[in-house]
């Protein structure tokens, strides 16, 4: 999938964010767009903006409420008649170490990172194998690439992600269906930089994305270029040390931790 001009694209966590940049980024290519999002007045705002690029369809809903997500598609196929990209881009952390977290915030961030994910790609999946193909890209992170300690929950979820999504493509690697993730570290969105001084001091450690940089990398996804990009790569690399080395990931998180509480001290003085 190359060419996106009358395409139909699903969107969760539309409203804000990487899910808005991602939007514009799909209506500049001429595609039709799905939004879904919790957040009314957000989702109405980027909705009224993309209007007069392309046909939006907003949808209010909770990806946590699995029947609206069947009536979510269902909707996009009354509308469009297709549905040929979905992005799985909703997400939720509460952070702070398990013991510290409600058992209600542990069961959410499994619900919207991880459950939520894979019922809506079961959904699209009979869909693209009728019309012959389409996409799915999963927005992961790096906390899903290595343990993250003070992130324990959140970084399991994206971990699994980041396996279904691998299983997935393997599973369909022959019915012309693109399936990959997206695996950032930080983003300059509200998502970190609203929490920042809950955010763990390591996350700031790493060179910060913005939305659109994220949103460019899912296009990518959704074209089939690969099955994964890390942002910024160099991240990547070091969360893959990471992973197959614990004794030096243990032995640099020290000074990770330092580094990130530098930055996280310029980033705070800059939005004031």
């Amino acid at each position: 999938m190359t060419n996106f001009r009358g395409k139909t694209v699903v969107i969760t966590g539309a409203s804000a964010g990487v899910g808005a940049a991602t939007a514009r980024a799909f209506a500049n290519l001429g595609a039709n767009l799905v939004l879904l999002a919790r957040g009314e007045a957000g989702l109405t705002t980027i909705s009224e903006e993309l209007s007069t690029l392309t046909e939006v369809l907003p949808i209010v809903m909770n990806v946590n409420d699995l029947s609206w997500c069947q009536q979510a598609i269902d909707m996009a196929v009354q509308r469009f008649g297709h549905v040929d990209v979905l992005v799985n881009n909703a997400g939720f952390h509460q952070r702070g170490n398990v013991a510290d977290n409600s058992v209600n915030d542990l069961a959410q961030m499994i619900d919207v990172n991880l459950r939520s994910p894979i019922v809506l790609s079961r959904l699209v999946i009979e869909l693209f194998k009728q019309q012959g193909g389409g996409a799915i890209v999963n927005v992961g992170s790096l906390a899903g690439r290595a343990p993250l300690q003070g992130a324990a929950t959140y970084a399991a979820t994206k971990a699994g992600l980041r396996s279904f999504t691998y299983a997935l493509a393997d599973e369909h690697r022959d019915n012309n269906i693109n399936i990959g993730l997206v695996s950032p570290g930080s983003i300059d969105t509200g998502f970190i930089m609203d929490q920042i001084d809950q955010v763990e001091d390591i996350v700031f450690s790493q060179p910060m994305s913005s939305a659109e940089e994220v949103a460019i990398a899912i296009v990518r996804v959704a074209k089939g270029e690969k099955i994964e990009i890390c942002l910024p790569s160099s991240s990547g690399w070091l969360t893959h040390l990471g992973y197959l080395f614990p004794r030096l990931r243990r032995a640099i998180r020290k000074s990770l931790d330092e580094k990130g509480r530098k930055n996280k001290e310029k980033y705070r003085k800059n939005s004031t």
